[in-house]
């Protein structure tokens, strides 16, 4: 399976570790697939929009928020802090936050459902947060 999945302390955010494909040229994975998306988190997500945002070391950004939109995030250049924020009323983690490095040495990506606010420092100049 291309991805590795486990959850976090909110069941409903995933991180997601694909498999990466080394050697001396350099590395290849594939950073999303549909199918394969499917097959290791049983969701059926439909992405509709990708982002790219360079930034400076020092620089926050966030809390960005909303309650529709599914959000797959990593950072592919730099250093990256993420904090994802539970603002779901009513839920029996509303309020709660959880923090996770993002750099392309790891390649990991974060799964960010509808509902949970995510924000970013970043910790190394020209950092490249995509989502």
């Amino acid at each position: 399976m291309p991805y590795t999945v486990t959850t976090t302390v909110f069941p409903e955010v995933h991180i997601l570790s694909p498999k990466v494909f080394g050697d001396q040229r350099g590395y290849f994975f594939e950073s999303f697939n549909k199918k394969d998306f499917q097959k290791a988190t049983g969701l059926d997500v439909e992405f509709v929009q990708d982002n790219h945002s360079r930034s400076v070391k020092g620089v926050l950004r966030g809390l960005h928020y909303d309650d529709k939109t599914w959000k797959l995030v990593n950072c592919i250049h730099g250093k990256i802090y993420l904090v994802v924020l539970d603002l779901r009323p009513k839920q029996p983690n509303f309020g709660k936050w959880e923090s996770f490095i993002l750099s392309p040495e790891t390649s990991t990506q974060v799964l960010i459902p509808p509902g949970f606010a995510n924000g970013h420092y970043v910790m190394e100049d020209n950092s490249v947060f995509y989502y």
